[in-house]
């Protein structure tokens, strides 16, 4: 429905992913690879999906994940978002590259949120953007560290995908960074990434980040075990598992199928989050047993944004928080909390 209503070159850089789009078919196809083991004869009469994630309570194990440039199919754009997710009862990670400025976001909806953060060139552009988070009552720094350079998403280089005339990435427009370059070819914000963000990014940066915000960090973009370790050892509150939707190094593994071995990596010393390729209520289920604190859902909520503004993005959030409510108590457990790993098995 969303593909109707919107034009094109947004539809395909919303859904589309890097190359091949390889990453982006695992991140679904992973599910698959897991089966469900259902036990019966539990009184599942009172049922729970609630949760902690970094210490904020939240109605479901299922967050709205950063996207960028909600503008793009809803006026209101992530403003809406965050109402429709404060009115489902969970919480927002704001993208640095929104159409609305993190202080109109927080101002617009009560619910709590967590700030993704791109590592400018310019540190005075990235420490800015920490102290406006703190400053409007955020409550986690999510640094994405998969995105020295943007993955080659061909649909865009096709399209010559740009922002319309107005509209620009609120949030910089103070530093004078909120427009897109001129780009003769391909696609306009690939060229913004490569002129602008920090390729140097290394784990010092980690410890810098930690140094000068007084809000939890958490990374999102690990995919093996042994940088699991490494967030660990230099004292971050989470990790998300991802691949960045399948948009940038492409021909990755699925994050469900990571998600395991970065769990077993870090022992219980970081909460641990995935996303990518979430589109059910089993999704979570499985997720939640392989080891994730909760999940994060980017796409769909787009869709729901572009076809109801906030009600659409709501709208998706409860059915998704149905379905999981379903899938736990047809399993065999009441809570989140009762959930582990008995739950799944390898299925091929």
């Amino acid at each position: 429905m969303a593909r109707a209503k919107i034009p094109r070159a947004t539809f395909d850089y919303i859904a589309g992913g890097a190359e091949d789009e390889v990453s982006l078919r695992r991140n679904r196809e992973a599910y698959a690879h897991w089966a469900l083991r259902p036990r019966v004869l539990v009184d599942v009469s009172k049922r729970d999906t609630s949760t902690t994630v970094l210490g904020t309570r939240v109605s479901m194990p299922i967050l709205v994940a950063p996207t960028s440039f909600h503008g793009l199919v809803h006026p209101e754009g992530e403003v809406a978002t965050a109402k429709g997710a404060a009115a489902a009862g969970t919480l927002m990670a704001v993208s640095t590259i929104a159409t609305k400025t993190l202080e109109e976001i927080a101002a617009a909806a009560p619910g709590p949120r967590w700030f993704q953060l791109y590592a400018y060139r310019d540190r005075r552009v990235t420490e800015d953007l920490l102290h406006r988070a703190a400053n409007a009552g955020y409550r986690v720094i999510c640094l994405t560290v998969d995105t020295p350079l943007l993955g080659r998403r061909e649909k865009d280089e096709r399209n010559r995908f740009t922002l319309p005339p107005g509209m620009g990435i609120a949030n910089l427009k103070l530093a004078g960074l909120d427009g897109m370059p001129e780009a003769e070819r391909g696609s306009a914000f690939a060229k913004y990434v490569a002129d602008l963000l920090n390729e140097s990014l290394t784990w010092r940066d980690i410890d810098w980040l930690r140094s000068i915000s007084r809000l939890p960090v958490l990374l999102k973009g690990i995919m093996t075990a042994e940088d699991a370790k490494l967030a660990a050892e230099h004292g971050v509150a989470g990790i998300v598992v991802s691949n960045h939707g399948g948009r940038q190094l492409d021909s990755t593994l699925g994050t469900l199928d990571v998600l395991p071995e970065v769990v077993a990596a870090v022992k219980g010393r970081v909460e641990v989050y995935v996303d990518g390729g979430i589109r059910r209520g089993t999704d979570v289920l499985k997720a939640l047993a392989l080891g994730a604190r909760a999940v994060l859902v980017g796409r769909p909520i787009l869709w729901g944004l572009a076809l109801g503004g906030a009600d659409g993005v709501r709208a998706v959030l409860q059915h998704l928080q149905m379905e999981l409510d379903t899938a736990i108590a047809l399993a065999g457990r009441a809570t989140v909390k009762e959930i582990d790993v008995s739950v799944v098995q390898r299925a091929a």
